[in-house]
């Protein structure tokens, strides 16, 4: 491959693409005619959920790990949340604890104190 191409707005937009399809496990792709980036991008996507998620040759869970979940966990550890871990597997629950305890470790219960009054003033209520 040559590593101009990865700069390429075409190469992106490939990559991009077959990442996005490696995040989705419901997806089965053929990849011998999408060419470079698709392939590394799907292959990418591919690690990120697995990394996430466990192995899809072992099923794919209930429930789906995603960025996205895991920064919500994050914030409920740094605001002293309580957290559902119903529908997870042991392997998404070990990265999620991980996640969580992070924002634990980071817990100031002052400053929760505050957030939730400016969010209660805003009619905002956490349970």
């Amino acid at each position: 491959m040559n590593t101009k191409n990865i700069f390429s707005p075409a190469y992106r937009q490939d990559y991009f693409e077959g990442y996005s399809n490696g995040l989705n496990p419901f997806l089965q792709v053929n990849c011998d005619n999408k060419g470079d980036a698709f392939n590394s991008g799907f292959d990418s996507g591919r690690m990120d959920y697995e990394g996430m998620n466990g192995s899809i040759i072992e099923g794919i869970p209930q429930c789906i790990v995603t960025n996205k979940v895991l920064e919500d966990f994050l914030l409920s550890g740094l605001l002293g949340l309580s957290i559902e871990t119903d529908g997870y597997t042991s392997f998404q629950l070990n990265i999620i604890a991980k996640w969580y305890l992070s924002g634990i470790e980071k817990y100031d219960p002052n400053e929760s104190i505050y957030l939730f009054t400016i969010l209660e003033k805003n009619g905002i209520s956490i349970n």
